[in-house]
């Protein structure tokens, strides 16, 4: 079953949190197996089928990152296992010279290359995500460029992924370092 029809609330990037945690505290209390002690063994083990179910609903819609993996997938975008799509050309030059410099930093480490390397993927970084904020707050699977909005932000979610595997690069570096 849809998580976001498990909940009764439509499909969104940015669901109300007050009425997602709410839902989901209604549902444990329908569901949770120690209110159904008394129940025969088949309806007992339906309502931990649901408790499971309530529970992987709000650990996935709560989780912004899991929540838009989560929506791509729904939407045929988003295989699973599946690493990374095709990036854009610029995006994979860009990270060819921040894999150089981190490169150059493992064989001749410098402090400030390290800091100018960070910021330059911070600024990456924010760059991408006040893009990508306006379809993220606005989303609707019925909006008329909902499809293409989609492809932005599968686009989106590939590229943060293969920044977060810098970031964690970089904070090996930092650490190694002392910084």
């Amino acid at each position: 079953m849809d998580f976001f029809e498990f909940y009764n609330i439509p499909p969104s990037f940015r669901p109300d949190e007050a009425l997602l945690r709410r839902t989901y505290l209604e549902r444990s209390r329908q569901y949770h197996p120690d209110f159904h002690t008394l129940s025969d063994e088949t309806e007992q083990a339906r309502m931990l089928e649901m408790a499971t179910l309530n529970n992987e609903a709000f650990k996935t819609l709560s989780d912004p990152d899991k929540r838009m993996a989560y929506i791509l997938k729904i939407n045929g975008l988003l295989e699973e296992g599946e690493n990374q799509g095709a990036l854009p050309q610029a995006f994979l030059m860009d990270m060819m010279d921040i894999n150089e410099a981190m490169m150059e930093l493992e064989f001749d480490f410098d402090a400030d290359r390290l800091q100018q390397t960070q910021h330059a993927v911070q600024a990456l970084d924010q760059s991408m995500k006040q893009d990508i904020q306006p379809i993220l707050d606005n989303w609707t699977p019925t909006a008329a460029n909902a499809a293409t909005d989609l492809m932005r932000v599968r686009e989106y979610f590939f590229k943060s992924r293969y920044l977060l595997r810098i970031f964690e690069n970089l904070s090996k570096f930092a650490a190694a370092s002392g910084n």
